[in-house]
């Protein structure tokens, strides 16, 4: 797991990328869940012993919203991951 990604998601950045998200998800254990058809734009994000997180995956762009970056960071925080 790479501390500086941990260190900066912890610090609430306005410019955390999806693909960062998805770097510091799966350090934790976490794999991304294939969209179904009606999925949409929606992301699941599932662990063999934790909670699923389901995101929108941002578009055009690629940053996260900062209630998106708040709702994970909330998750890891309750299972002691962070």
């Amino acid at each position: 797991m790479n501390q500086k990604l941990i260190d900066k998601f912890q610090q609430r950045p306005r410019d955390f990328t999806w693909k960062e998200l998805v770097r510091l998800l799966s350090g934790f254990g976490y794999r991304q869940a294939k969209p179904g058809r009606t999925g949409g734009s929606r992301r699941r994000f599932v662990h063999p012993l934790y909670p699923t997180i389901i995101l929108h995956q941002p578009h055009p762009g690629n940053t996260l919203k900062m209630y998106q970056v708040d709702q994970v960071r909330d998750i890891l925080e309750k299972e002691g991951l962070l």
